[in-house]
């Protein structure tokens, strides 16, 4: 994406990245378990997360706030792993951000479809 200012700093793709990324972990986690390093690759893979360092900060934030829990399990492959679920309360803010997500969605669809953006 290219900035609307020449030499503005400003990352449009960045910002929206960083707001949707902790609902699309959600969207993961919202009906079975998840395990970090798959979380990360998975978001990775359609470019929602641009490295591993930044799920670790998010998964605390959404656990702190109790939209998701964690369990402990064995893993064949080295130590105990913390695998991700979400809450009850976690899945009504993934059912509400959805609902927000696709108004918003389909009226900057609208704007970007429409020559003169709908005026």
């Amino acid at each position: 994406m290219r900035s609307m200012v020449p030499g503005e700093t400003r990352k449009p793709l960045s910002e929206l990245r960083r707001g949707v990324v902790e609902f699309c972990v959600l969207a993961l986690i919202r009906d079975r378990d998840g395990y970090a390093f798959d979380l990360v690759r998975v978001l990775s893979s359609r470019g929602l997360l641009a490295g591993e360092g930044t799920i670790y900060p998010l998964l605390a934030r959404l656990r702190r706030d109790g939209l998701v829990e964690t369990t402990w399990r064995e893993s064949d492959a080295g130590p105990p792993r913390r695998y991700y679920r979400a809450t009850d309360r976690g899945r009504r803010a993934l059912d509400g951000f959805v609902a927000d997500w696709t108004a918003f969605r389909d009226a900057v669809d609208q704007l970007l479809a429409s020559p003169g953006g709908g005026t």
